[in-house]
């Protein structure tokens, strides 16, 4: 069983644990319930107001701000668009001359939205909606002058199109390692595109060089478990792991061994709304649940989960909720209670 997140990655190849505990080696007891399988899932959640609830498997108190999924690829467009102008504000606004802040830290902000697939056309339209009209962020009263950068001839010449068409002609655009200096010093910020592992140092050398200008990730090429695996050196982790991700939604499906449900996993930082800076996991509700009330939160990390913890999460809620599992559970209490095994409590 696998992960893959809705960045079109390659899946995860490590094994799944800790499994749980087994049961006493009885003739009378049913065998471990079997582990559900977590998978993408690239459908939107349904258009209708939904309302989502605090399960008590909460890893930590809720906020007063309930997190909302996104119901639709608009929705999703205009939570990154929110949570993007909220970062790049205040920065691009700043009354001090940028040249003395230039031992301040470069603002470094990422973002991820699900796309249906990882052609240059797909990236170039999720882009438009995103960054046109600098991304909401206005400088003195005018949109924010961004600079997209691409991974690719054939990305930019799309992106071109693209862009051209619309009729935004504010945006600049270049290629990753072919930055022209005087695009670099005219842009407000830079935003890399899908850059792959291997432009990761290309990515630091153009960051280094609008810097103190913010600089975005949007859709990085590739898994945060590969962050935190043998993927990158270190100077390359130390560069990405500067990046704070100020949205990001991936939608999972979880199947059972009889049935099936939806989660998300969600990080929207927009002033302290949508969980704040938390990474928040929910899950569907049950058939039974209240009108309005589609997820409920399960869990609330401070760090953002790898593949692993998110399927043992998932996992451990939806065996701790099986219908198999409490029956073992009964049987394996009941054996006890006959032998005069039982645990003292």
């Amino acid at each position: 069983m696998a992960l893959n997140n809705l960045l079109n990655l390659p899946p995860s190849k490590g094994a799944l644990k800790p499994s749980l505990p087994p049961l006493p080696t009885r003739p009378s007891l049913p065998a471990p319930p079997r582990r559900p399988r977590l998978r993408p899932s690239l459908t939107f959640l349904r258009s209708e107001p939904r309302r989502v609830v605090h399960s008590s498997a909460s890893s930590s108190p809720p906020s007063d701000a309930a997190p909302s999924p996104p119901s639709s690829r608009e929705e999703a467009v205009a939570q990154a668009r929110s949570c993007l102008a909220t970062a790049l504000q205040r920065p691009l606004n700043n009354s001090v001359p940028l040249k003395k802040l230039k031992r301040q830290r470069q603002p470094r902000l990422r973002a991820e939205i699900p796309v249906v697939d990882d052609s240059p056309g797909s990236l170039a339209r999720l882009a438009l909606d995103v960054f046109s009209g600098g991304a909401g962020v206005s400088k003195k009263g005018s949109p924010a002058r961004l600079l997209l950068v691409w991974p690719s001839a054939d990305a930019l010449a799309v992106a071109m199109r693209e862009f051209e068409s619309s009729g935004d002609s504010a945006t600049a655009h270049a290629q990753l390692g072919s930055e022209a200096p005087d695009v670099l010093s005219a842009c407000d910020a830079a935003v890399f595109l899908a850059p792959g592992p291997a432009q990761v140092e290309q990515v630091k050398a153009a960051a280094a060089a609008v810097d103190p200008k913010p600089v975005v990730l949007f859709n990085p090429a590739w898994s945060f478990d590969d962050e935190e695996g043998e993927a990158f050196g270190a100077g390359a982790r130390g560069f990405v792991g500067s990046f704070s991700v100020v949205y990001s939604f991936t939608g999972l499906e979880v199947r059972g061994l009889l049935s099936k449900k939806r989660g998300v996993l969600l990080r929207c930082v927009d002033g302290g709304r949508f969980g704040g800076e938390s990474w928040v996991l929910m899950v569907e509700n049950d058939g039974g649940a209240p009108e309005g009330q589609e997820f409920k939160v399960v869990s609330r990390l401070k760090k953002r989960p790898t593949i692993g913890e998110v399927e043992t999460m998932l996992y451990n809620l939806m065996a701790a909720n099986s219908p198999v599992t409490k029956s073992a559970r009964f049987l394996r209490e009941m054996v006890s209670n006959v032998t005069g095994g039982k645990a003292k409590q």
